[in-house]
């Protein structure tokens, strides 16, 4: 057996890392900076400060979109960058594995998981799967090996996953396309509608941190740098948070509308369970402003925004590498109880 166990949450726009008994260890971008296509010149953090402005022979991406992995090569790079840096060592040791991974999605795309840490050239021991909302609730803090049903909404970077938890194990679970960078689109794409004003990914991120709010009435505006439509001039800006409603209000209604479905197709028995628990809210777009009060008055549910819901994930990857009684949740791959 690997002395060493690593929990591994492969975000879209992040990835996290903990290590048993330690906790979070690693929390940087999930993303890789390669100039004239063959060399490295920086990744996480660092490739994130050049992200929008390298030079044409540098590319700057990331290697997971929609939640599953979209260049393995990169990844695979980048993994074994991370786990390097974390053993000390270009060589590092023999190590244990467990990765989180969405519930919906196709085994062939699971596997693609596995695959890449069993093909990396690092020195593995065991791979593990386990199922992202399982590792998202425990991360949260919540029981989920009773028969009391809870119900987890984890909205990422690309994605947005809907799920009803019971006895350990996923009784329905629905992901849809929608997520933080979708929000960051539509800002971008309403400023340059309303105010002739190319902006970058960053700065319609800066804008949704500060301006996004979930149902209307907040009042407040900032300043942001871009490029004219007209003129190509650089040129500054005010930007006030009813043109962000408008921008993200459609997105934020689908999520919903995801919910209805999962609770529309919830067993009486565990329906119960979550009016008297509510639905717990967790991923790095949670902390919308009234995202709480958006869902209560769509669903007449209590809705719980989870504490540091940006780590769950990873918190319950450690969860389940330091409490014996939770290992079981890590586990081969499984057929799912999925809603189209």
């Amino acid at each position: 057996m690997a002395s060493k166990t690593y929990g591994i949450d492969f975000g879209t726009s992040t990835i996290k890392i903990c290590r048993k008994g330690q906790g979070l260890v690693l929390d940087e971008r999930n993303i890789i900076a390669i100039a004239d296509k063959k060399t490295i010149i920086a990744t996480g953090n660092e490739a994130f400060d050049i992200y929008e402005k390298a030079p044409a022979n540098i590319v700057v991406t990331y290697p997971v979109r929609y939640g599953v992995i979209a260049d393995v090569a990169n990844m695979t790079a980048l993994l074994i960058h991370f786990i390097q840096k974390l053993s000390g060592s270009k060589r590092p040791g023999s190590a244990d594995y467990i990765v989180a991974t969405p519930t919906d999605i196709t085994e062939v795309e699971r596997r693609s998981f596995y695959d890449l840490i069993a093909s990396s050239g690092l020195k593995v021991g065991r791979v593990k799967i386990v199922e992202k909302p399982i590792a998202d609730a425990l991360g949260a803090g919540l029981e989920i090996m009773t028969a009391r049903g809870v119900m987890i909404v984890d909205i990422g970077a690309d994605t947005t996953e809907v799920s009803i938890l019971s006895l350990g194990a996923i009784v329905l679970s629905k992901l849809i396309p929608i997520g933080g960078n979708k929000l960051d689109e539509a800002i971008k794409g309403i400023v340059k509608k309303k105010h002739n004003l190319y902006i970058g990914d960053k700065t319609a991120e800066s804008i949704k941190k500060k301006l996004a709010n979930a149902l209307p009435g907040l009042e407040a505006v900032t300043n942001v740098y871009g490029r004219d439509v007209v003129t190509g001039l650089p040129m500054e800006m005010t930007v006030n948070s009813k043109t962000v409603y408008e921008a993200i209000s459609e997105y934020l209604y689908t999520i919903i509308d995801a919910i209805r479905i999962i609770l529309e197709r919830t067993p009486p028995e565990i329906s119960s369970d979550i009016i008297d628990s509510g639905i717990y809210v967790t991923g790095g777009s949670a902390n919308i402003f009234e995202l709480s009060g958006l869902i209560k008055k769509e669903t007449g549910l209590k809705v719980n925004i989870c504490e540091d819901s940006a780590n769950t994930v990873v918190k319950g990857l450690s969860r389940i590498m330091d409490e014996p009684q939770l290992s079981s949740l890590a586990d081969a791959l499984r057929p799912k109880n999925l809603v189209d």
